[in-house]
This record gives C-alpha cells, sequence and structure tokens, in this order.
C-alpha cells in the first residue's frame, strides 16, 4: 500500500466522525485568526492585484471573494482568498512544517464550504484533515532533496486533503488527488530565505495562494479520472515515512499550531518579545539606545534583513527594522503593519543599530524551538534579556480570548462593531454545527479604497 493510500484513508476517516473537543476548539480558533488576517490583508496590493486577475484567469462562478461582493469559480476565488490571507504575515503557523497550512487549509475550507452549504462539523473535519495532512507532508520532507522551505510546496497536498473531505471523495480519488498536488505544486525554489533569489521582498513569497488553488485544481482534476504518482510519499530519500505516519490517527497536528501577534515572519518574533520585555521593564527608548544585539537562531540571519524597506515584505522579512518599529511605535506598529512605517528615518537609525549574532544553542534547538536574547545598550548602561521563544507558540499559547483580541485590534479601522461582533458570533457557531451564520457575513463588502 502507498503512503499517499494510507494518508487517503485518514482523510476519509477523519470525515466520517465528528471532531474531538480539543480539535475542534483549535479549529475556530484557527477560523478567527485567519479571518481577520484576511481582513487586514484585503487592501494589500497583492491581493487587490489578484482579484483584480482572477476574473480573466479563472473565470465567473458562485463562489464569494470574501469581503469584496464579488463571486467567481471555485478556485478564483480562493486564489484571492488565500492572497488576502497571507498577505501581511500575520496567518498562523506551525513549526515542525515551518510554515503556514492556515491561509490554505481555512480558505479552502471555508470557500469550498460556502458553496457546498456545509455545516460546522464538516468545515471543522476539513480544517483538521487539512492541517495533519499538510503539517505531516512538511515536516517529513528531506531538506537535503527537497531544498526549499516554503509553504507553497506543500500548501497544495493541504488544500487537497481539505477539499476531499469537504466534497466527499472516495479514498482512491483522494490518493490521486495528493499525488497531482504534489507533483503540480510551486517550487518555490527561486524565492524566500531558503530559495536562490536574494530578493525577498515580493507578492509570491510563500507561493500559498497559487498552492491551495492548485490543491483544489488537483482534487477536480483527480474526481474526473486524471491521475498522478500514488508513489510520491515512498522515497526516503524524499519524505521521511516516520515523520509523515507517526502516530497518524492519534496526534493531531492543528494543536501545534501558534499565532502571531506580531505581523511579520516568526522567525523575527522571538526577538520582538524579548526587546518588548525590556522595554516594558526598564523603560527602554529609542533616543538613549547605542546598539541592539540579538542573538537567536541561524535561519533568522537568512531573512533579507533590510534596514532601509522598499515595501511592506521587505519590512515583514527584517529582523532589524520591525525591532525598529517596536521600539518606536510600540507593538501596535506591528498588528498590522502598514505603510506609514516605510521612508521613516528614525526607524532607519535604529534598524542599523541593529546587530544580528547566530546562538549556537538556539541554533541546534531550530526548528522545534525559535529562540533569542536581546541586548541593548544605551547611555544609562546595558540591558540584557532572557533567551526566550515568542508569545503564542504551544507552550504559550495564544487561547480564544487571546485571539479574540488580536482579531478586534486588527480590524477595529476595517469594521463595525456589530459587524465584527457577528463574524465572532459566526465562528463560535461554528463549533455548534452552524456555519450559516459566518457564511453569510463572509461575502459582504467592506468599504475599503481600491483604485
Amino acid at each position: 500500500m502507498y503512503l499517499s493510500e494510507i494518508l487517503a484513508e485518514h482523510i476519509s476517516a477523519v470525515a466520517a466522525r465528528p471532531p474531538l473537543a480539543e480539535t475542534r476548539n483549535m479549529a475556530i480558533r484557527c477560523v478567527l485568526d485567519l479571518i481577520g488576517a484576511a481582513i487586514v490583508g484585503h487592501s494589500s496590493d497583492s491581493a487587490t492585484a489578484a482579484r483584480r486577475s482572477a476574473a480573466t484567469l479563472f473565470g465567473k462562478g458562485e463562489a464569494p471573494i470574501w469581503f469584496s461582493g464579488q463571486e467567481l469559480a471555485a478556485v478564483g476565488a480562493l486564489f484571492c482568498n488565500a492572497a488576502a490571507a497571507c498577505a501581511l504575515d500575520i496567518d498562523d503557523g506551525h513549526r515542525a512544517a515551518r510554515g503556514h497550512p492556515g491561509a490554505s487549509v481555512v480558505t479552502t475550507a471555508l470557500t469550498i464550504g460556502s458553496i457546498q452549504q456545509l455545516g460546522g462539523d464538516d468545515i471543522i473535519a476539513a480544517i483538521v484533515a487539512g492541517y495533519d495532512i499538510g503539517v505531516r507532508t512538511a515536516a517529513a520532507q528531506n531538506p537535503q532533496t527537497i531544498s526549499t522551505r516554503q509553504s507553497g510546496r506543500w500548501a497544495a497536498i493541504a488544500s487537497a486533503a481539505t477539499a476531499a473531505v469537504l466534497l466527499k471523495a472516495s479514498p482512491a480519488v483522494t490518493t490521486q488527488a495528493l499525488a497531482i498536488a504534489g507533483v503540480l505544486a510551486p517550487n518555490q525554489q527561486a524565492n524566500g530565505s531558503s530559495g536562490y533569489s536574494k530578493m525577498t521582498g515580493n507578492d509570491v513569497k510563500e507561493g500559498i495562494p497559487w498552492s491551495s488553488a492548485t490543491g483544489l485544481m488537483a482534487l477536480e482534476l483527480a474526481r474526473r479520472g486524471f491521475t498522478g504518482p500514488s508513489d510520491l510519499f515512498d522515497y526516503p530519500d524524499y519524505y521521511d515515512p516516520r515523520l509523515l505516519l507517526g502516530e497518524l490517527g492519534r496526534r493531531w497536528e492543528i494543536l501545534g499550531t501558534y499565532f502571531k501577534p506580531y505581523a511579520c515572519c516568526r522567525y523575527i518574533h522571538p526577538a520582538l518579545d524579548r526587546l518588548l520585555e525590556l522595554v516594558e521593564r526598564y523603560g527602554l527608548t529609542s533616543e538613549t539606545v547605542i546598539s541592539i544585539d540579538v542573538e537567536t537562531f541561524g535561519w533568522a540571519l537568512r531573512l533579507a534583513n533590510r534596514t532601509s524597506p522598499e515595501n511592506l515584505v521587505d519590512v515583514q522579512f527584517s529582523l532589524p527594522y520591525c525591532l525598529a518599529i517596536a521600539l518606536v511605535d510600540g507593538s501596535s506598529g506591528l498588528l498590522p503593519i502598514t505603510t506609514k512605517c516605510l521612508a521613516r528615518p528614525d526607524l532607519v537609525a535604529v534598524a542599523k543599530k541593529v546587530q544580528l549574532l547566530v546562538h549556537h544553542q538556539s541554533d541546534r534547538l531550530f526548528p522545534a524551538e525559535t529562540l533569542a536574547r536581546v541586548t541593548v545598550q544605551t547611555k544609562n548602561g546595558k540591558f540584557v534579556s532572557d533567551l526566550g521563544g515568542p508569545l503564542g507558540d504551544p507552550g504559550l499559547p495564544l487561547l480564544w480570548h487571546g485571539i479574540e483580541e488580536k482579531f478586534c485590534r486588527l480590524t477595529a479601522a476595517r469594521l463595525t462593531p456589530g459587524k465584527r461582533q457577528a463574524i465572532v458570533d459566526g465562528v463560535l457557531a461554528l463549533a455548534q454545527g452552524e456555519a450559516g451564520p459566518l457564511f453569510a457575513e463572509m461575502p459582504q463588502y467592506l468599504d475599503m479604497h481600491e483604485d
């Protein structure tokens, strides 16, 4: 039996039984978090370009592009919704995957679920299956043979698994969908911190929107008889079977999800938390800072880390500049980041005072843990933080009230209080098996300016 067939049987088993209470509770946190990310990402240049292009690329249909009043074919709507969800790098992630499952899985579940008019249990089961397959696939990749680590490399497989639950695909069809998605997903070889290109300040980023659309297309192709290599995962040089299948059906990967309190690459968050702790404890201000030393894991140093970023994507992948925002503007300047942080001499001046160093113990613990220590030298003395990980990890979790607070802060300038509460209530209704209230809110237009 091929490993893809085992995974397909697992997906079918998840679809056939009610979600466990703990996975249900995590799933609704993932849903509210993702919707908040999509709302603030809606007006980004990348999401706007996706909406402007999608009708030509994908054609008309009945699937809603969230908060736009527009409808397209399902794959086009999914492409647009995922583009908004991942635009500002505020969407969830998973340490084992080293990437972002929610922007693919939750967008697929809600986009397809709304068309099919499915109930909350089906939506949640699809989300649980999508996280499980996506994270396992990502974790099982051998970095020696699959060198790029961006989420788009495996998000198509996660999307295909999610859609398979929603569309009641048989294990045989799901097997082919996983295989097709695994082959057709973008390879991401040029982009990101593990790609060969050094130009990371672009909208391709991790390739999540296109990969999500590819996963849905893979399932549709498989339903029509299209085939892929079912032995995709059966080569240990490429995928570790122990990581792919370990505790399958007993360990639920969605429970390892982390949530992000700042709109930037997760590799930056440990240093942000350490700096903000020092600011709160000692009342540090940018005017007195002479230097900021960050000791952290090596992958954080592979980010572009530009001290004079030209756009918001540059900011999302600059540890020095994000530290400067935190020091000068406070944490609110990072939830979300806006174009107001660009071309600011005060931020550039602080960013240029940041030195990045590899902390070898942290490097050995990566990716299971992402740690940092920050030392701030000021005119009044030296202040050193503890070595620690980021807020929002499973060990320092954001529970429902934390996710709701984040959602309200993110959307305060974009939603009326009534609309905001309606979405929160709609997500909570999912836990009771009712998806209709949430789906009623998602297509409604947001009063945002678009050129």
